[in-house]
């Protein structure tokens, strides 16, 4: 498969050390040394807590998140590791919104990093929804290494399609 289609937009001196890093042993030796471990987040609640700080930190006119979990299958669509949702129901006169985020079962096995920059990622389309300048300007300031975050984060889909997540334990790898 050619994994350079999670990186085409990145300059071409950038593709190119990337797929020099392409190689599994490569790839699993650079999370090894720059994410040594994964996160502990497996519960539903303890996830949910940690998108609440960021939330009422950096978003603080946004109501509250009503629902953060992980999806129950491996992907929510195709290419897609999040999904944020505003679902707005009528009762009587009164109109409720609803936040939700929900993140794909492949970052429950992964570096806190990788995941902090899926629910930055997620928590920003509250505010703006398109992936334009001030998107990624609130990302940027929500998580000041966004964008390298976000490279990773390309990487270790890649190291989970090559079959090298180490941060799994061999049981939940079946």
């Amino acid at each position: 498969m050619n994994y350079l289609q999670y990186f085409q937009h990145y300059p071409s001196s950038l593709q190119a050390q990337i797929e020099a890093l392409l190689e599994p042993s490569k790839l699993a030796n650079y999370f090894k040394n720059k994410y040594p471990q994964g996160h502990q987040l497996q519960h539903t609640q303890a996830l949910y807590d940690y998108c609440h700080v960021y939330k009422n930190k950096y978003l603080k006119n946004v109501p509250r998140l009503h629902k953060v979990h992980y999806a129950k299958g491996r992907d929510l669509m195709t290419g897609t590791l999040g999904h944020h949702s505003q679902t707005r129901k009528q009762h009587g006169g009164k109109v409720k919104t609803r936040y939700e985020i929900v993140l794909s079962q492949l970052v429950k096995h992964a570096p806190e990093a990788v995941l902090r920059a899926l629910v930055v990622h997620e928590l920003a389309h509250f505010k703006e929804l398109d992936h334009n300048k001030a998107f990624y300007q609130l990302c940027c300031h929500m998580e000041p290494d966004y964008h390298q975050l976000e490279l990773d984060l390309r990487l270790f889909i890649v190291l989970d399609k090559l079959g090298s997540n180490f941060y799994q334990s061999p049981a939940q790898q079946l």
